[in-house]
């Protein structure tokens, strides 16, 4: 229960970050470009890969408290950081077909999903 809740609590902050930078970001930059949801999944990358070599490689980081930040806070906070991880994976275990489908594939695939649920929606 105690991991549950701290993913929770973490979720929280993550979407509230979100929130908080992107809007930040739109208040300076303006809308003409999504300049806010640029700024969070960037960040969220960096973020991302600061994390895991902490956590992974250099070990200062707990497995709990890598799930907290990794899970929680970034799930929240932008998705886009998992997908970037993932395919980096594949890369790294030279699975060069699988990485390229997983990156190219989820953007199509989630543009035309997103379509199919916008005309979904206009239709109801």
């Amino acid at each position: 229960m105690h991991k549950v809740l701290m993913l929770a609590v973490a979720g929280t902050l993550g979407t509230l970050a979100r929130y908080w930078l992107s809007g930040a970001v739109y208040g300076i930059m303006g809308r003409e470009f999504p300049w806010g949801t640029a700024a969070v999944n960037l960040l969220g990358c960096l973020l991302f890969g600061l994390v895991w070599v902490m956590a992974d490689e250099r070990q200062l980081l707990g497995p709990e408290t890598r799930l907290v930040i990794l899970v929680g806070f970034m799930g929240a906070f932008t998705t886009f950081s998992s997908l970037i991880f993932e395919t980096g994976e594949l890369m790294r275990g030279a699975q060069w077909a699988y990485a390229a489908i997983n990156l190219v594939g989820q953007n199509i695939l989630g543009f035309v999903a997103f379509a199919i649920g916008a005309s979904i929606g206009r239709a109801v």
